[in-house]
């Protein structure tokens, strides 16, 4: 299971706004992989939202986010532009990246989980909720960003 302190496994992935996303191609800079259950229900919606809301708030910072889920990236520009999301959404379809990441349930499904990657790709911040209903919270997410960046 991946944890604070390891190199954070690189993917590259198909996402919303261009083709491909590289973790690779981030190296420079904090980056924050949400992972979340699925596009258009509710606490992901609220959780997409809420991270939108306060995106300036980590981009402030230097950081990037990204929301990871199953989804297509069709699925992903509806869900996107229904809620008028500011979260560039890749789609792990075939779900290696979540199960690299560690963050498969029992059953297979994602668990909603963020991770903090500072700019040399370590992992910062390894969160994963038991409980599909809770989200890491803008404040905490922030908080571990400044951790990231700080010498």
């Amino acid at each position: 299971m991946l944890r604070r302190g390891d190199e954070a496994p690189l993917f590259t992935l198909p996402g919303t706004g261009r083709r491909a996303y590289s973790l690779a191609d981030e190296r420079g800079h904090v980056v924050v992989l949400a992972f979340y259950p699925g596009d258009d229900t509710p606490v992901c919606t609220m959780q997409l939202s809420s991270y939108t809301a306060d995106l300036e708030r980590f981009t402030g910072l230097g950081a990037r986010l990204f929301g990871i889920s199953p989804q297509d990236v069709a699925s992903h520009e509806r869900f996107a532009a229904k809620h008028d999301l500011g979260v560039t959404l890749l789609a792990d379809v075939d779900k290696e990246v979540g199960r690299t990441y560690g963050i498969l349930g029992p059953l297979g499904f994602y668990r909603r989980s963020v991770f903090v990657i500072d700019a040399a790709g370590i992992v910062r911040l390894a969160h994963r909720s038991l409980v599909g209903a809770t989200y890491l919270s803008s404040s905490e997410i922030e908080r571990a960003i400044r951790d990231a960046v700080a010498p």
